[in-house]
């Protein structure tokens, strides 16, 4: 079984990434389940809709929490049934997002944080995990062209996605599971390097 996750600060093309990622592993002929943090059951799309879409405000560790329900629940109907059933899983954001954006980010006291994100997990932990890394500023560019109004995690200043981004690093270098892909790059490149990644993975897993 190989679980993958793709992070990255907003902006970075993960999207992207994970929609060329599924398509050239069905391709090769492997069954892929897509899906995203937060969402991919009921209970976590309409925490997404809350967490980034509603005017209110929310506090820091009311954040985690919204964020790491949502991922029991997610964890307990799609993640672990797919990787039971031996299909590969991309998911857009897992627990290094909520280290990242609300440990970093929010300057939350990181292991206090980790321990949240380990009870929400059960144990379910990514086999690789993709770290798109963009500067802020290309980010902020990308944001500004997209369509419709930015979401509430979008509005955050540079200052706060920085930390952010400093945060996923930071994550990055202190694993042998990760592999970092520079956003600034074509992507196309993106994708090869990525599914290179993913391809190596899957070789270990087999043997």
């Amino acid at each position: 079984m190989t679980f993958v996750v793709i992070e990255g600060i907003e902006g970075s093309g993960k999207s992207t990434l994970m929609g060329g990622l599924g398509a050239a592993l069905r391709a090769d002929g492997y069954d892929v389940v897509m899906t995203r943090e937060p969402g991919g059951t009921a209970v976590g799309d309409a925490v997404r809709e809350v967490f980034l879409n509603r005017p209110i405000p929310i506090a820091p560790w009311a954040e985690v929490f919204l964020v790491t329900a949502a991922r029991a629940q997610h964890v307990c109907d799609v993640i672990r049934p797919a990787l039971r059933a031996g299909r590969i899983v991309l998911c857009d954001r897992f627990t290094d997002s909520t280290l990242a954006y609300q440990g970093y980010g929010r300057d939350l006291e990181l292991d206090s944080v980790r321990k949240v994100c380990e009870i929400a997990a059960a144990g379910a932990k990514p086999d690789l995990t993709l770290l798109v890394d963009l500067p802020v500023s290309v980010a902020r560019s990308r944001m500004r062209e997209r369509p419709g109004a930015a979401d509430r995690i979008e509005r955050e200043d540079d200052a706060f996605h920085e930390r952010v981004r400093r945060g996923f690093l930071s994550l990055a270098g202190a694993s042998d599971a990760h592999v970092v892909l520079k956003g600034t790059q074509a992507p196309d490149r993106v994708l090869k390097e990525a599914l290179d990644a993913v391809r190596a993975a899957l070789g270990a897993a087999v043997s």
